[in-house]
């Protein structure tokens, strides 16, 4: 019989290329690791790694048993959370994906709404932009992601990601529409409406750094080791996710300031410009009651 436990050791072994690293990432030992594959390969009657060397590959049977991981991982999970609500426990888990500006606005009032309402939910963040985020969710490693699609944009999948998330649950959450940021002393800075054209020239800005050492280090000095509940290197869903009541955090005085859109003017770009904001779960995870919830909260932030 193959077990939950040695398909999620198989996939980070397959991930990282080896069994201390596979440790690594599981919080476990390198023997621990190997006694799992082992038991795992008596399991299916096959062996599953070629190892040579310091290198190691799968084999076919490997590549087919993680090819299907994903999706056993994901109905196995949804099977214990239905169980355990069945069974009164009143108690769940969601590991939530999020893209930086989901984080700092419709993420902190879904997430204290959810806690007020279901206190024995526990709710993870990670951050990341789509696709790697759907990505995310079809790997097994979220139950639920908020992502975005432009209008108009087209994809391989066709015109706006037509079929994209066609083997996904998608709950419509908001359109977004884009606006332009311009230094506060820009030549722009007060028009009513701005060609994206008239930007052409202009040198843009994208992208933020992520680092949460400090932290770490800090406590530890001061003899504890943090309880992480959200991780986001975006200091605005720092801001908002502390606002909303659901843990403490420490920022530079920098950071803090930066929250604000000092110096910057907004104006609005056109043609315009919007995106779809949803949020997206597999059909047998929509089924779990702690996810249906998250789902819930989620579209009702978004109409606040």
């Amino acid at each position: 019989m193959i077990e939950a436990r040695h398909l999620r050791v198989l996939r980070a072994v397959s991930a990282t290329g080896s069994f201390s690293a596979a440790g690594r990432e599981l919080g476990c030992t390198q023997p621990a690791v190997s006694q799992q594959m082992k038991a795992l390969e008596a399991s299916v009657g096959t062996p599953l790694l070629i190892r040579t060397g310091r290198e190691m590959r799968l084999t076919q049977a490997g590549e087919a048993l993680v090819r299907h991981a994903a999706g056993i991982i994901a109905g196995l999970t949804a099977a214990e959370e239905e169980v355990a609500a069945i069974a009164g426990l009143r108690a769940g888990r969601v590991r939530l994906v999020s893209f930086p500006s989901g984080s700092s606005t419709l993420v902190p009032t879904a997430l204290a709404a959810l806690r007020a309402a279901h206190p024995g939910t526990r709710v993870s963040l990670e951050e990341a932009e789509p696709p790697r985020s759907v990505e995310m969710l079809r790997e097994g490693d979220c139950d639920v992601t908020l992502a975005f699609r432009y209008e108009g944009a087209a994809t391989a999948a066709g015109p706006a990601g037509a079929e994209e998330w066609d083997d996904l649950v998608i709950r419509p959450l908001l359109t977004d529409r884009l606006v332009g940021l311009v230094p506060e002393g820009h030549r722009l800075a007060r028009a009513g409406a701005v060609a994206i054209g008239d930007l052409a020239d202009e040198p843009w800005i994208a992208g933020c750094p992520r680092c949460r050492a400090q932290l770490v280090e800090v406590c530890a000095s001061a003899g504890f080791t943090p309880r992480i509940d959200f991780a986001t290197d975006d200091y605005p869903a720092v801001v908002g996710l502390v606002g909303a009541g659901l843990g403490v955090a420490v920022l530079p005085e920098l950071a803090i300031e930066s929250v604000r859109p000092k110096g910057a003017r907004t104006v609005t770009v056109e043609p315009a410009l919007r995106r779809e904001i949803v949020a997206l779960t597999l059909p047998d995870l929509a089924q779990v009651p702690a996810v249906a919830a998250t789902l819930d909260q989620l579209a009702r932030a978004a109409t606040r």
